[in-house]
Protein backbone atom coordinates (compact mmCIF):
# COMPACT_ATOMS: atom_id res chain seq x y z
CA UNK A 1 0.00 0.00 0.00
CA UNK A 2 2.57 1.97 -0.37
CA UNK A 3 1.80 5.92 -0.66
CA UNK A 4 3.06 7.96 -3.47
CA UNK A 5 2.35 11.22 -1.73
CA UNK A 6 4.71 13.66 -0.32
CA UNK A 7 2.91 13.25 2.63
CA UNK A 8 4.86 11.16 4.64
CA UNK A 9 8.04 13.55 5.25
CA UNK A 10 9.46 12.25 8.74
CA UNK A 11 9.38 9.27 10.60
CA UNK A 12 11.75 8.41 13.91
CA UNK A 13 12.82 4.85 14.43
CA UNK A 14 13.58 3.50 17.76
CA UNK A 15 15.66 0.40 19.03
CA UNK A 16 19.19 -0.92 19.75
CA UNK A 17 21.36 -2.59 22.15
CA UNK A 18 21.83 -5.38 20.45
CA UNK A 19 21.55 -6.77 16.42
CA UNK A 20 18.21 -8.44 16.89
CA UNK A 21 16.99 -5.06 17.15
CA UNK A 22 18.63 -3.25 15.16
CA UNK A 23 18.96 -5.14 11.53
CA UNK A 24 15.16 -4.90 11.39
CA UNK A 25 15.04 -1.60 12.45
CA UNK A 26 17.84 -1.02 9.54
CA UNK A 27 15.80 -2.92 6.64
CA UNK A 28 12.22 -0.97 7.57
CA UNK A 29 14.50 2.22 7.46
CA UNK A 30 15.97 1.27 3.98
CA UNK A 31 12.67 0.05 2.69
CA UNK A 32 10.96 3.43 3.83
CA UNK A 33 13.76 5.64 2.40
CA UNK A 34 13.39 4.01 -1.13
CA UNK A 35 9.27 3.67 -1.16
CA UNK A 36 9.93 7.83 -0.06
CA UNK A 37 13.47 9.01 -1.48
CA UNK A 38 12.81 12.84 0.23
CA UNK A 39 11.80 11.04 3.94
CA UNK A 40 13.66 12.23 6.94
CA UNK A 41 14.35 9.26 8.75
CA UNK A 42 16.12 9.48 12.38
CA UNK A 43 17.16 7.09 14.47
CA UNK A 44 17.17 7.14 18.73
CA UNK A 45 19.72 5.32 20.15
CA UNK A 46 22.17 5.05 22.70
CA UNK A 47 25.88 5.40 22.63
CA UNK A 48 26.80 1.83 23.82
CA UNK A 49 24.03 -0.22 22.18
CA UNK A 50 25.07 -1.79 18.58
CA UNK A 51 23.22 1.16 16.79
CA UNK A 52 26.00 3.87 17.77
CA UNK A 53 28.01 1.81 14.82
CA UNK A 54 25.80 0.42 12.66
CA UNK A 55 23.63 3.33 12.13
CA UNK A 56 25.99 5.49 10.66
CA UNK A 57 27.24 3.37 9.08
CA UNK A 58 23.98 3.39 6.83
CA UNK A 59 24.07 7.26 6.67
CA UNK A 60 21.21 7.74 9.49
CA UNK A 61 21.63 10.18 11.62
CA UNK A 62 21.12 8.80 15.09
CA UNK A 63 20.06 10.46 18.04
CA UNK A 64 20.65 9.69 21.56
CA UNK A 65 19.23 8.66 24.23
CA UNK A 66 19.82 7.45 28.37
CA UNK A 67 19.78 3.51 28.11
CA UNK A 68 17.54 2.62 30.71
CA UNK A 69 17.10 -1.01 31.95
CA UNK A 70 13.95 -1.50 33.17
CA UNK A 71 14.59 -4.18 36.24
CA UNK A 72 12.79 -7.23 36.36
CA UNK A 73 12.65 -7.78 39.99
CA UNK A 74 12.78 -5.01 43.13
CA UNK A 75 16.39 -3.87 43.49
CA UNK A 76 17.86 -0.54 44.82
CA UNK A 77 18.07 0.42 41.18
CA UNK A 78 14.27 1.02 40.87
CA UNK A 79 14.83 3.86 43.14
CA UNK A 80 16.67 5.10 40.99
CA UNK A 81 14.10 4.59 37.36
CA UNK A 82 11.94 7.35 37.74
CA UNK A 83 14.41 10.26 37.15
CA UNK A 84 16.75 7.99 34.76
CA UNK A 85 13.18 7.67 32.65
CA UNK A 86 12.04 10.94 32.83
CA UNK A 87 15.50 11.96 31.54
CA UNK A 88 15.52 9.37 28.68
CA UNK A 89 11.52 10.15 27.83
CA UNK A 90 12.63 13.71 27.96
CA UNK A 91 15.78 12.92 25.35
CA UNK A 92 12.94 11.13 23.12
CA UNK A 93 10.07 14.03 22.94
CA UNK A 94 12.57 16.22 22.30
CA UNK A 95 14.15 14.16 18.63
CA UNK A 96 10.34 13.90 18.02
CA UNK A 97 9.73 17.31 18.08
CA UNK A 98 13.03 18.45 16.72
CA UNK A 99 12.59 16.30 13.99
CA UNK A 100 8.43 16.69 13.51
CA UNK A 101 7.90 12.85 13.18
CA UNK A 102 4.92 11.93 12.12
CA UNK A 103 4.95 8.01 13.02
CA UNK A 104 7.12 6.58 15.76
CA UNK A 105 8.57 2.73 14.77
CA UNK A 106 9.73 0.53 17.85
CA UNK A 107 11.55 -2.50 17.92
CA UNK A 108 12.18 -3.21 21.05
CA UNK A 109 15.14 -2.50 23.74
CA UNK A 110 16.04 -0.23 26.16
CA UNK A 111 15.43 2.63 23.76
CA UNK A 112 11.74 1.72 22.95
CA UNK A 113 10.42 2.47 26.19
CA UNK A 114 11.08 6.72 26.37
CA UNK A 115 10.23 6.53 22.20
CA UNK A 116 6.67 4.73 23.24
CA UNK A 117 5.95 7.32 26.08
CA UNK A 118 7.00 10.32 24.50
CA UNK A 119 4.98 9.46 21.32
CA UNK A 120 1.76 8.69 23.21
CA UNK A 121 2.01 12.22 25.35
CA UNK A 122 2.32 13.93 22.02
CA UNK A 123 -0.56 11.74 20.25
CA UNK A 124 2.03 10.20 17.92
CA UNK A 125 0.98 7.29 16.58
CA UNK A 126 3.51 4.46 17.60
CA UNK A 127 4.38 1.39 15.23
CA UNK A 128 5.66 -1.68 16.93
CA UNK A 129 7.37 -4.22 15.70
CA UNK A 130 8.39 -7.60 17.86
CA UNK A 131 10.91 -10.21 16.42
CA UNK A 132 10.65 -12.57 19.41
CA UNK A 133 7.97 -15.32 20.17
CA UNK A 134 7.88 -14.05 23.37
CA UNK A 135 7.75 -9.88 24.06
CA UNK A 136 10.01 -8.16 25.80
CA UNK A 137 8.98 -5.26 28.24
CA UNK A 138 8.99 -2.27 25.98
CA UNK A 139 6.85 -4.23 23.56
CA UNK A 140 4.22 -5.27 25.90
CA UNK A 141 4.16 -1.76 27.21
CA UNK A 142 3.88 0.24 24.09
CA UNK A 143 1.87 -2.47 22.37
CA UNK A 144 -1.24 -1.47 25.05
CA UNK A 145 -1.75 1.68 22.90
CA UNK A 146 0.09 1.33 19.45
CA UNK A 147 -1.77 2.01 16.60
CA UNK A 148 -0.11 -0.72 14.70
CA UNK A 149 1.42 -3.91 16.55
CA UNK A 150 3.34 -6.28 13.93
CA UNK A 151 4.94 -9.53 14.72
CA UNK A 152 7.20 -12.28 13.49
CA UNK A 153 5.36 -15.86 14.68
CA UNK A 154 2.17 -16.68 14.95
CA UNK A 155 1.13 -16.53 18.91
CA UNK A 156 2.96 -14.16 20.16
CA UNK A 157 0.93 -12.61 22.96
CA UNK A 158 0.41 -9.10 21.89
CA UNK A 159 -2.91 -7.07 21.54
CA UNK A 160 -4.16 -7.07 18.12
CA UNK A 161 -0.83 -8.44 16.78
CA UNK A 162 -0.54 -8.55 12.92
CA UNK A 163 2.12 -11.63 11.36
CA UNK A 164 4.26 -10.00 9.04
CA UNK A 165 7.50 -12.01 9.27
CA UNK A 166 11.05 -10.39 10.05
CA UNK A 167 12.50 -7.24 8.03
CA UNK A 168 15.15 -8.86 6.77
CA UNK A 169 18.77 -7.22 6.42
CA UNK A 170 19.05 -6.17 2.25
CA UNK A 171 21.92 -8.94 1.56
CA UNK A 172 19.73 -11.40 2.89
CA UNK A 173 16.62 -10.69 1.10
CA UNK A 174 18.13 -10.22 -2.02
CA UNK A 175 19.97 -13.45 -1.64
CA UNK A 176 17.10 -15.16 -0.83
CA UNK A 177 15.62 -13.69 -4.47
CA UNK A 178 18.82 -15.14 -5.98
CA UNK A 179 18.52 -18.51 -4.89
CA UNK A 180 14.74 -18.50 -6.22
CA UNK A 181 16.38 -17.61 -9.77
CA UNK A 182 19.41 -20.00 -9.58
CA UNK A 183 20.11 -21.60 -6.66
CA UNK A 184 23.06 -23.17 -7.95
CA UNK A 185 25.02 -20.05 -9.38
CA UNK A 186 24.49 -18.34 -6.01
CA UNK A 187 26.52 -21.65 -4.35
CA UNK A 188 29.01 -21.61 -6.54
CA UNK A 189 29.73 -17.64 -6.27
CA UNK A 190 29.51 -17.78 -2.32
CA UNK A 191 31.81 -21.17 -2.48
CA UNK A 192 34.20 -19.33 -4.65
CA UNK A 193 34.25 -16.48 -1.91
CA UNK A 194 34.96 -18.45 0.55
CA UNK A 195 37.37 -20.50 -0.99
CA UNK A 196 35.25 -23.77 -0.76
CA UNK A 197 34.00 -27.07 -2.71
CA UNK A 198 31.00 -26.50 -4.69
CA UNK A 199 30.22 -30.02 -4.92
CA UNK A 200 30.01 -30.59 -1.59
CA UNK A 201 27.37 -30.66 1.04
CA UNK A 202 27.60 -28.17 3.45
CA UNK A 203 27.04 -27.81 6.97
CA UNK A 204 27.41 -24.12 8.66
CA UNK A 205 28.20 -24.17 12.16
CA UNK A 206 27.47 -20.55 13.72
CA UNK A 207 26.52 -20.03 17.59
CA UNK A 208 26.72 -15.98 16.74
CA UNK A 209 29.53 -13.65 17.08
CA UNK A 210 30.16 -14.63 20.66
CA UNK A 211 30.08 -18.45 19.31
CA UNK A 212 28.84 -21.02 21.20
CA UNK A 213 31.07 -23.55 22.86
CA UNK A 214 28.49 -26.18 23.19
CA UNK A 215 28.19 -26.16 19.54
CA UNK A 216 31.61 -26.34 18.82
CA UNK A 217 33.05 -28.92 20.51
CA UNK A 218 30.13 -30.95 19.63
CA UNK A 219 30.43 -30.67 15.87
CA UNK A 220 34.08 -30.38 15.60
CA UNK A 221 33.99 -33.75 17.28
CA UNK A 222 32.47 -35.26 14.38
CA UNK A 223 35.01 -33.88 11.79
CA UNK A 224 36.37 -37.21 10.68
CA UNK A 225 32.95 -38.70 10.33
CA UNK A 226 31.36 -35.48 8.68
CA UNK A 227 34.38 -35.39 6.11
CA UNK A 228 34.39 -39.20 5.51
CA UNK A 229 31.17 -38.89 4.61
CA UNK A 230 31.71 -36.18 1.74
CA UNK A 231 30.61 -33.51 3.50
CA UNK A 232 32.58 -30.28 4.16
CA UNK A 233 32.02 -28.26 7.23
CA UNK A 234 31.83 -24.61 7.47
CA UNK A 235 32.82 -23.54 11.11
CA UNK A 236 31.74 -20.07 12.52
CA UNK A 237 33.69 -20.52 16.38
CA UNK A 238 32.94 -16.64 17.72
CA UNK A 239 35.22 -14.11 18.68
CA UNK A 240 38.04 -15.73 20.86
CA UNK A 241 37.03 -19.60 20.33
CA UNK A 242 39.09 -20.53 17.29
CA UNK A 243 42.10 -22.38 18.44
CA UNK A 244 39.89 -24.50 20.59
CA UNK A 245 37.83 -25.95 18.01
CA UNK A 246 40.89 -25.93 15.44
CA UNK A 247 42.46 -28.32 18.62
CA UNK A 248 40.00 -30.36 18.29
CA UNK A 249 40.33 -31.44 15.12
CA UNK A 250 42.23 -34.39 13.92
CA UNK A 251 45.76 -33.87 12.58
CA UNK A 252 44.21 -35.67 9.00
CA UNK A 253 44.87 -34.00 5.84
CA UNK A 254 41.52 -34.40 4.51
CA UNK A 255 40.16 -33.13 7.63
CA UNK A 256 42.19 -29.84 7.39
CA UNK A 257 41.34 -29.49 4.20
CA UNK A 258 37.57 -29.52 4.57
CA UNK A 259 37.06 -28.43 7.71
CA UNK A 260 37.04 -24.76 7.53
CA UNK A 261 37.46 -22.81 10.76
CA UNK A 262 36.73 -18.94 10.95
CA UNK A 263 35.81 -17.09 14.32
CA UNK A 264 33.17 -14.53 12.31
CA UNK A 265 32.06 -13.80 8.84
CA UNK A 266 30.58 -10.32 8.02
CA UNK A 267 28.75 -11.46 4.72
CA UNK A 268 26.78 -13.92 6.26
CA UNK A 269 24.76 -14.24 3.74
CA UNK A 270 27.46 -15.85 1.49
CA UNK A 271 27.63 -18.72 4.36
CA UNK A 272 24.39 -19.05 3.96
CA UNK A 273 24.35 -19.57 -0.05
CA UNK A 274 26.73 -22.45 0.46
CA UNK A 275 25.17 -24.23 3.34
CA UNK A 276 23.18 -27.25 3.19
CA UNK A 277 22.29 -27.62 6.86
CA UNK A 278 23.20 -24.95 9.34
CA UNK A 279 23.69 -26.08 13.12
CA UNK A 280 22.87 -22.75 15.04
CA UNK A 281 21.06 -20.76 18.39
CA UNK A 282 17.63 -19.86 17.11
CA UNK A 283 17.54 -16.32 17.80
CA UNK A 284 14.24 -14.68 16.03
CA UNK A 285 16.49 -13.12 13.31
CA UNK A 286 18.29 -16.29 12.59
CA UNK A 287 15.61 -18.52 12.00
CA UNK A 288 13.65 -16.01 10.12
CA UNK A 289 16.38 -15.65 7.91
CA UNK A 290 17.04 -19.34 7.73
CA UNK A 291 13.34 -19.95 6.69
CA UNK A 292 13.35 -17.10 4.22
CA UNK A 293 15.92 -19.01 2.95
CA UNK A 294 14.99 -22.11 2.49
CA UNK A 295 17.41 -23.37 5.01
CA UNK A 296 17.13 -26.76 6.71
CA UNK A 297 18.50 -26.52 10.33
CA UNK A 298 19.20 -27.91 13.70
CA UNK A 299 18.67 -25.39 16.35
CA UNK A 300 19.80 -25.54 20.46
CA UNK A 301 18.57 -23.00 22.19
CA UNK A 302 20.57 -20.63 24.10
CA UNK A 303 19.82 -22.70 27.42
CA UNK A 304 19.15 -19.42 29.77
CA UNK A 305 16.62 -16.40 29.45
CA UNK A 306 12.80 -16.92 29.29
CA UNK A 307 12.80 -19.54 27.09
CA UNK A 308 12.20 -17.45 23.86
CA UNK A 309 14.59 -19.20 21.55
CA UNK A 310 13.32 -22.69 21.87
CA UNK A 311 9.87 -20.83 21.22
CA UNK A 312 11.43 -18.45 18.03
CA UNK A 313 12.17 -21.96 16.37
CA UNK A 314 8.68 -23.61 17.19
CA UNK A 315 6.70 -23.07 14.02
CA UNK A 316 9.85 -23.52 11.48
CA UNK A 317 10.48 -27.00 13.44
CA UNK A 318 6.51 -27.96 13.61
CA UNK A 319 6.31 -27.05 9.75
CA UNK A 320 8.98 -29.83 9.09
CA UNK A 321 11.68 -26.86 8.25
CA UNK A 322 14.25 -28.10 11.07
CA UNK A 323 14.86 -29.86 14.37
CA UNK A 324 15.16 -28.70 17.49
CA UNK A 325 17.65 -29.97 20.17
CA UNK A 326 18.41 -28.89 24.03
CA UNK A 327 21.70 -27.62 24.62
CA UNK A 328 22.63 -30.27 26.81
CA UNK A 329 21.59 -33.17 24.52
CA UNK A 330 23.63 -31.62 22.20
CA UNK A 331 26.88 -33.93 22.11
CA UNK A 332 29.37 -35.68 19.42
CA UNK A 333 27.25 -38.50 19.87
CA UNK A 334 24.03 -36.91 18.92
CA UNK A 335 25.92 -35.12 15.65
CA UNK A 336 27.15 -38.55 14.50
CA UNK A 337 23.82 -39.94 15.13
CA UNK A 338 21.19 -37.27 13.82
CA UNK A 339 22.96 -35.12 11.72
CA UNK A 340 25.05 -37.22 9.65
CA UNK A 341 21.86 -39.43 8.38
CA UNK A 342 20.16 -36.40 7.58
CA UNK A 343 23.42 -35.36 5.92
CA UNK A 344 23.19 -38.77 3.62
CA UNK A 345 19.14 -38.01 2.77
CA UNK A 346 19.07 -35.54 0.13
CA UNK A 347 15.42 -36.33 -0.73
CA UNK A 348 14.85 -35.50 3.27
CA UNK A 349 17.10 -32.39 3.23
CA UNK A 350 15.04 -31.07 0.64
CA UNK A 351 11.64 -31.70 2.21
CA UNK A 352 13.21 -29.49 4.95
CA UNK A 353 14.10 -27.26 2.58
CA UNK A 354 10.78 -26.58 1.17
CA UNK A 355 9.10 -26.73 5.09
CA UNK A 356 10.83 -23.69 6.05
CA UNK A 357 10.56 -22.04 2.91
CA UNK A 358 7.05 -22.53 3.57
CA UNK A 359 7.24 -21.22 7.40
CA UNK A 360 9.51 -17.27 6.38
CA UNK A 361 9.09 -15.19 4.09
CA UNK A 362 10.70 -12.04 3.08
CA UNK A 363 8.26 -9.17 2.65
CA UNK A 364 8.75 -8.41 6.80
CA UNK A 365 10.03 -5.02 5.84
CA UNK A 366 7.53 -4.23 3.33
CA UNK A 367 4.90 -5.03 5.58
CA UNK A 368 6.05 -2.99 8.86
CA UNK A 369 6.56 -0.24 6.04
CA UNK A 370 3.01 -0.61 4.86
CA UNK A 371 1.88 -0.48 8.37
CA UNK A 372 3.96 2.79 8.85
CA UNK A 373 2.37 4.23 5.88
CA UNK A 374 -1.39 3.48 7.12
CA UNK A 375 -0.70 4.79 10.70
CA UNK A 376 0.31 8.22 9.36
CA UNK A 377 -3.07 8.16 6.58
CA UNK A 378 -4.96 7.65 9.45
CA UNK A 379 -3.61 10.38 12.09
CA UNK A 380 -3.65 12.75 8.98
CA UNK A 381 -7.30 11.99 8.19
CA UNK A 382 -7.89 12.46 12.03
CA UNK A 383 -8.23 9.05 13.12
CA UNK A 384 -6.82 8.08 16.68
CA UNK A 385 -3.25 7.43 16.71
Amino acid sequence: MSDPTPALRSVLLAGGGTAGHVNPLLAVAEELRRRHPDLEVTVLGTATGLEARLVPERGLPLALVPRVPLPRRPTAEWLRLPGRLGAAVAAAGDTIERTGAQVVVGFGGYVATPAYLAARRRGIPVVVHEANARPGLANRLGARWAAEVAVTSPGTPLPRAQVVGMPLRTAVADLARRRGDDPAGARRAAADALGLDPSRPTVLVTGGSLGAARLNAAVAGAAVQLVAAGVQVLHLTGTGKSDAVRDALADEPDVRSHYHVREYLSEMEQAYAVASLVVCRSGAATVSELAALGLPAVYVPLPIGNGEQRLNAAPVVDAGGGLIVADADLTTAWVRSHVLPLLADADRLAAMGRAAAGAGTVEGAGRVADLVERAALRARQGGPA
